[in-house]
């Protein structure tokens, strides 16, 4: 199959790409390379450098023909997203406009768009959250998701074209990016293995619903492939944990005994988020396989062998 994937070169986008070109498909990356990797990228994938914002996407989606089109290019900070909001609404909406646009005058018979179901819910009234829940975004970050998934399925109404939305949960592992404000498993691993110290932001007991990013990556291939696309789904684990419990978790990856000091809490951050995904399961065939002490494992290992630490 011939499929693009924006965003191929970063921490998610880069993994699909591996398992993309692993089961035999003809892959093309789009990447700006604003925060992926130009040496993520597997070498048996077509690399195009570029923006999604540039009108020259079409050019590119059109040479590449996709039959399946991967949208996980974005914006990704979501407290960046708060001081620059203009410059996020550029890249996650204006772009992400542009990406589906391109896609449908290149043929492209069905997007995959990476959603956000840590933010598009906000602080959910229930827990864990189903996918009929409202929209309550409390960040510009949250509020360009829900952008982009109304864009979709606009599209889908009015072109014809498949349109599937995968809502992740926090979605870790090897390749996170272990600096700025986004990924605190990344964060607390490499500052644990380089024996730097910890802050957790208020008390740590804001929750989060944590996936790797192998199970979200066959969660992509799952909406790649199934008959009649019925999104959005939520993909996480259904289990709420707390930052405190990931720093524990951290320590017994690293095989590490320390202790986090607690900063101020993050004004406006959201308290508590867990997803249900009862649909995945059910319409996807989708489960998620690894464990959070398994993940953190696997996630510690990379970092170890980046940092040039012994196993």
């Amino acid at each position: 199959m011939r499929v693009v994937v924006t965003g191929g070169a970063g921490f998610i986008g880069s993994t699909l790409v591996d398992a993309l070109v692993e089961r035999g498909d003809t892959v093309t990356v789009v990447d700006n390379l604003s925060r992926g990797q130009r040496t993520n990228v597997n070498n048996d994938a077509s690399f195009v450098e570029m923006d999604i914002v540039d009108p020259a996407l079409r050019d590119v989606l059109a040479a590449a023909q996709p039959e399946v089109l991967f949208h996980h290019a974005a914006q990704i900070d979501v407290r960046y997203s708060m001081i620059h909001p203009q410059e996020d609404a550029n890249t996650n909406v204006v772009g992400t406009v542009n990406v589906f646009s391109a896609a449908q005058g290149a043929g492209c018979r069905r997007i995959v768009f990476a959603s956000s179901g840590g933010t598009v819910y906000g602080d959910a009234e229930s827990l864990p959250t189903r996918e009929e829940a409202p929209y309550q975004p409390t960040s510009n970050y949250g509020a360009a998701k829900v952008s982009g998934e109304i864009y979709g399925e606009m599209f889908s109404r009015l072109t014809g074209i498949e349109f599937v939305s995968l809502r992740y949960g926090n979605v870790y592992g090897p390749r996170q990016d272990p600096h700025g404000e986004a990924g605190v498993v990344a964060i607390f691993i490499e500052r644990l293995l380089r024996e730097e110290h910890c802050i957790i932001n208020g008390d740590g007991r804001q929750t989060r619903d944590y996936v790797y990013v192998d199970d979200v990556v066959a969660a992509n291939l799952a909406a790649a492939n199934f008959t009649a696309p019925q999104g959005p789904f939520n993909i996480g684990t259904g289990r709420q944990v707390d930052v405190n419990e990931i720093f524990g978790a951290a320590q017994r990856a690293c095989g590490v005994e320390a202790t986090a000091a607690h900063g101020p809490a993050k004004a406006g951050e959201q308290q508590h988020s867990c997803l249900a995904i009862e649909k995945a399961k059910r319409v996807l065939g989708w489960s998620p396989r690894v464990t959070l002490d398994d993940g953190m494992a696997r996630t510690a290992l990379h970092f170890r062998s980046r940092l040039g630490r012994p196993v």
